[in-house]
């Protein structure tokens, strides 16, 4: 078991999560409860990076962190060190790529809130900021949660935008995932296996989660 890589995937998940889970939750609550023009494409690009293959996302991601990519050019001014194949790079990369698994259960988990109970509480003079706080959040969580088991889960376990935008640098940018396949490459099974099983381990843990909160927002729905 590759410790050190181990260390940098669960340091890269909780990063993400941290910092998408608040983006996420005012883009899900933003998209369930109001319609405009255009909100299908939005919606599209959400889901995008599930559509996408991690290759071409990642390539793309690659192209623009590069130095002589804008968004690398403009932090490499900004910063005064690369984008690409770094830890930082690759905690943008994480956010990005994860969208759809933040947002969606989310939007869920806020749809499955009547609108009912939402003017219920403005009529007994209840803000809106107390309203999102003491209602909707409480009735919304099995969607946070299965967006912050999702997206932790979902991190750990990415390989191939991972590879594209960070490589395998030791301690910086080489997670369980390309150890695993580093160790494969190297014909040490025995380690891959090892690694291989803990992530199996979390991936189960995290679908079954997922199924018993999206069985308790159907229940509400009905």
């Amino acid at each position: 078991m590759e410790w050190q890589a181990f260390r940098l995937s669960l340091e890269l998940a909780a990063w993400t999560t941290v910092i998408l889970l608040p983006l996420a939750l005012v883009i899900a609550r933003f998209l369930a409860w109001h319609s405009f023009r255009g909100q299908s494409l939005v919606q599209a690009l959400v889901a995008l990076p599930l559509l996408l293959p991690p290759t071409v996302l990642g390539f793309y991601l690659l192209t623009a962190f590069a130095s002589d990519g804008w968004l690398g050019r403009f932090y490499e001014t900004l910063v005064g060190q690369p984008l690409a194949f770094t830890f930082e790079g690759l905690l943008l990369a994480s956010i990005l790529f994860n969208v759809p698994f933040a947002v969606q259960p989310m939007q869920r988990g806020f749809e499955a809130v009547s609108r009912d109970v939402r003017e219920a509480a403005w009529c007994s003079g209840m803000s809106r900021w107390s309203t999102f706080l003491r209602i909707e959040l409480p009735l919304a969580w099995p969607g946070l949660l299965s967006a912050f088991v999702l997206t932790f889960a979902h991190t750990l376990g990415e390989f191939g935008v991972v590879l594209m935008v960070g490589g395998s640098i030791p301690g910086e940018t080489r997670t369980i995932a390309i150890a695993i396949y580093d160790r494969m490459q190297a014909f040490d099974e025995s380690a891959a296996a090892s690694m291989a099983a803990v992530l199996l381990g979390f991936s189960l843990a995290a679908i079954t989660l997922v199924h018993v909160l999206g069985g308790r927002v159907g229940a509400r729905r009905g």
